[in-house]
């Protein structure tokens, strides 16, 4: 459950009780303000398997509506497995489909996760 949600459930609960506030109310419209200027950002990593924990061989992300390829050399990278990004709080939304690359000499079989994070 969201913070937001929360405290709606908790509001209920004091306005039941005849304990609700002003102030409390006032928190939860601040949360539910707070909540709506949160973007999205997505960050798409590919890798050799379907395997969280397989390097990951190619980024994209798109962040405060920006889109970056991320740092030049994959040693700069900000994660090197799928399993680091969820680490890091990113959300996998999209489990890998099997893709033909068309980035390599051999058109070896790439698979693209797909994750979300709010900030």
């Amino acid at each position: 459950m969201n913070a937001a949600a929360q405290q709606l459930e908790e509001c209920i609960q004091q306005l039941k009780k005849g304990e609700l506030t002003e102030e409390r109310l006032r928190d939860l419209g601040k949360t539910l303000q707070e909540n709506g200027t949160r973007r999205q950002s997505l960050l798409y990593l590919q890798t050799a398997t379907t395997a969280v924990t397989s390097d990951v061989i190619g980024m994209l992300q798109v962040a405060g509506g920006e889109v970056s390829d991320g740092p030049f050399d994959p040693a700069d990278w900000p994660y090197k497995t799928v399993l680091d990004a969820i680490n890091a709080g990113w959300r996998v939304i999209r489990f890998p489909a099997q893709l033909l690359s068309s980035h390599s000499p051999d058109r070896h079989v790439t698979c693209e996760f797909i994750l979300e994070k709010w900030e």
